[in-house]
């Protein structure tokens, strides 16, 4: 592994603006480290990690987080064959899902395409059905009529209503008179030339002929048409609900095989002189981080509420390397076993949260600039250009209208006092909130003040302390030799007792740019 948290580390303290020398921290910011390694034909990694997880647990570490996680098997061993089956198998599993998923969003996108059309269909239903609006109603009609005209009567052929109309035919007023009519009793007065009766002798008998039994199939149609648009509509809009959560959990389903078949792929070791192709080696490493929180010292500040936490770090990372034997079991017959070499480095550092966010990010932004990044969010990426449209036709009115009045609550919520303004010439306050998410690069992590200078002192010594005792009692626990005693001189005694009275930071420091 190129990068870990350890280089993150190192890195956001080298722009640090205290003194790191003076606090006892050595290169990396380091409190103190040891190594341990030992080499065993018996030798696995899994016992030992459970053992410092288990351990650490015990002492009061239960947040422990894994922070690494590596392996990597050479080509002619059994285990690179069997990884990659498992990885193949959950690859299949995600592009199959991914391939159904495709499909049904297509599907969405021409059911929203279509409620779209029966939506304008049905308004000129609605215009024609307006009893207030007498326009309103005509254009509805007119509309209709202009559907049925180009859809349903162009089928008869030559025996059309725009067909007849043609020169050929000779019937130049059938379409204007079955464009004004809307009953039998507006087509007997376009024929009647009894001017007191409405007469207008638009049209002659054998138009009037033709025109009758056309406005009555119209009608019909009008009625029957309305009917089937408005229950497909409806039913449409069922189906698209039933397919956007079919999406959802697709989605749902698909995601658990894409995390597996990222967690099962190879890394770390490409380079690695140890990784010969032909051998049946393999490598694991990886990497735990514990983070326990300090206090102020209550005699001294009591009452003091800190800007920022400080934590004793610990980071415990496992490098194996492996080979599989055969060996003799108790029945005398042979059996396969793993042995190898084991490295743990043990490593201690005093931070402060904004210290270890910025690292962790620092770490993120690293490992995201060397892979290709994939949403796992598949279903809410490829709906939220839909989000708009689907809020329309799943949800009703009334929701609508709901969360439409929540967003203006909201906009109205905000400040719009004339007179802050005024009081914006009495200063600015100092104090800057950080939103959810939002984090300081290493450069703006400002200098620790009095109090803050002995909660990094304490977190020194905590650090120290906890991780020499894990080291230890490790030895101790599997027989190796330790040292008599207290232990070894592991970290700047010195150094953290002078960082817990506030170091080279006055007293009065302690006070200054609280509100920064």
């Amino acid at each position: 592994m190129e990068n870990d948290l350890k280089w993150a580390i190192g890195e956001v303290m080298s722009k640090s603006k205290n003194n790191l020398r003076a606090m006892g921290l050595n290169d990396g910011a380091k409190v103190s480290s040891h190594i341990l390694s030992f080499d065993s034909q018996q030798n696995q990694l899994e016992p030992i990690y459970y053992w410092i997880l288990d351990f650490a647990s015990q002492i009061g570490w239960t947040n422990m987080e894994k922070i690494v996680d590596n392996f990597m098997a050479s080509p002619g061993s059994g285990q690179f064959s069997e990884m990659n089956q498992k990885s193949s198998i959950m690859q299949d599993k995600a592009v199959k899902m991914s391939g159904d998923m495709n499909q049904l969003i297509k599907s969405i996108l021409n059911l929203i395409y279509d409620l779209k059309e029966f939506e304008l269909r049905l308004e000129h239903y609605d215009d024609a059905n307006d009893k207030k609006d007498k326009q309103k109603k005509e254009e509805g009609m007119l509309a209709l009529k202009q559907i049925w005209l180009d859809n349903v009567d162009m089928k008869k052929g030559r025996g059309a209503i725009h067909q007849m109309a043609s020169a050929e035919m000779g019937f130049s007023t059938l379409r204007e008179a079955f464009m004004i009519a809307n009953s039998h009793e507006d087509v007997k007065r376009m024929n009647s030339e009894d001017k007191k009766e409405g007469g207008s002798g638009l049209i002659n008998d054998s138009v009037m002929r033709i025109l009758l039994p056309r406005i009555s199939e119209f009608l019909k149609w009008v009625e029957y048409s309305e009917a089937e648009l408005r229950k497909r509509f409806s039913i449409e809009k069922n189906y698209l609900k039933s397919q956007v959560e079919t999406v959802k959990l697709y989605s749902q389903w698909m995601k658990p095989y894409i995390v597996a078949a990222e967690k099962l792929k190879q890394q770390g070791f490409e380079k690695n002189a140890a990784l010969v192709n032909a051998f049946s080696t393999t490598m694991f490493e990886l990497q735990l981080l514990g983070v326990k929180p300090v206090s102020p010292d209550e005699d001294r500040f009591e009452g003091y509420e800190p800007k920022r936490k400080y934590n004793q770090v610990v980071i415990i990372t496992f490098k194996y390397r492996g080979h599989v034997s055969q060996r003799v079991t108790q029945k005398g017959d042979y059996g396969f076993g793993m042995g190898g070499n084991v490295d743990m480095y043990f490593d201690a550092y005093a931070l402060n949260d904004e210290e270890l966010t910025a690292a962790k990010k620092l770490l993120e932004k690293d490992e995201l600039e060397k892979s290709m990044e994939f949403s796992l969010d598949v279903a809410g990426d490829a709906l939220r250009e839909l989000k708009e449209d689907l809020d329309y036709f799943l949800k009703s009115k009334d929701e609508r209208e709901k969360e439409l009045g929540v967003k203006n609550q909201e906009s109205a919520s905000q400040d719009i006092n004339p007179f802050a303004a005024l009081f914006g010439l009495f200063g600015k306050s100092k104090i800057k909130k950080k939103k959810d998410g939002e984090f300081l690069m290493a450069e703006e992590i400002k200098k620790d003040n009095y109090v803050e200078g002995t909660m990094r002192g304490a977190a020194v010594s905590g650090a120290a302390d906890t991780l020499y005792l894990i080291y230890d009692i490790y030895k101790k626990a599997h027989r190796m030799a330790s040292s008599p005693g207290l232990g070894f001189d592991n970290h700047d005694d010195e150094a953290a007792e002078s960082l817990s009275e506030g170091g080279d930071v006055g007293f009065t420091d302690a006070f200054k740019g609280r509100g920064d």
